[in-house]
């Protein structure tokens, strides 16, 4: 059946009618943006800016179900969007989500997200990297290649962007948690130089090194620390660039996302971005 609104030959009194009627509703539609992250949960509701930045943890009880970056308790993860965010989304909505992942975890980390995401009862879910949300919250220019260095509570990544997807990447189970036991700002430094060393060894391309000289992007919890901040450009021996409210970067990308997921031509439908989609 052809839907004569998308016809051009539409007859002349139809077009008149119309040619005020408003972009599907679905533009207007609820959306969410989600960073779920070890320590704390983030979200983003679109229209209200971040409604949500709670410690991650199951009611009752401070049982944690996302651990060192790794989902490991789907239904409490489940439990604990629904308790936090469903009294928050309007009545009879089907929001589209928008959730960051880590990049090393795979399409086992998207799936159980996606999975916990449920219980909202989401019309579509899309998920990104973690650190192409970061670059996006820092306005980097991703035409140019990139290292994303974030260090989180319990996680450390570094990826390389090129063209704006994960060209490479290396990560390490230490965050800003373990400086309160026997870690130190030295041993995360340490690491994360150890990585980009041997991304740089690695690469046989110049685009690691042409990226470094630029300067890292830091983000986390980590980059709202001056010592290990220092350290780290003593131990990379080149410049480093703080995003603006580093805690934060994460969740703020994943909101420039959902905002252009709803600004898209085909919002009134299935989410334009397909399988080659880099935030996918």
């Amino acid at each position: 059946m052809t839907d004569i609104r998308r016809r051009a030959d539409a007859p002349a009194w139809y077009r008149h009618r119309h040619r005020h009627q408003p972009w599907p509703l679905c533009r207007q539609c609820c959306g969410l943006a989600l960073d779920l992250g070890s320590a704390r949960t983030r979200a983003w509701m679109a229209g209200r800016g971040l409604i949500l930045d709670v410690p991650t943890v199951t009611f009752p009880g401070a049982v944690h179900p996302i651990r060192r970056g790794a989902i490991v308790d789907v239904p409490g993860t489940a439990r604990m969007l629904d308790r936090l965010l469903g009294h928050r989304l309007p009545r009879l909505t089907r929001p589209l989500v928008v959730v960051t992942t880590p990049v090393l975890d795979g399409p086992g980390y998207r799936e159980r997200a996606r999975t916990a995401v449920e219980v909202l009862r989401p019309r579509a879910v899309l998920t990104v990297p973690t650190a192409r949300a970061i670059a996006l919250a820092a306005a980097a220019d991703l035409t140019l290649p990139l290292l994303v260095v974030d260090v989180g509570a319990h996680l450390t990544e570094v990826v390389l962007l090129v063209d704006g997807l994960v060209f490479d990447a290396r990560r390490t189970a230490l965050g800003t948690t373990d400086l309160s036991g026997a870690g130190t700002t030295a041993e995360i430094s340490e690491a994360i130089t150890a990585m980009i060393t041997s991304m740089l060894r690695q690469d046989r391309t110049s685009f690691t090194a042409e990226a470094l000289s630029r300067g890292a992007l830091l983000a986390g919890g980590g980059a709202l620390r001056p010592d290990l901040t220092r350290r780290l450009i003593g131990g990379l021996h080149a410049p480093l660039r703080a995003v603006p409210a580093p805690h934060t970067a994460a969740i703020r990308g994943a909101a420039t996302i959902l905002h252009a997921a709803h600004a898209h031509p085909s919002a009134g439908g299935t989410p334009p971005f397909g399988a080659g989609s880099p935030w996918r």
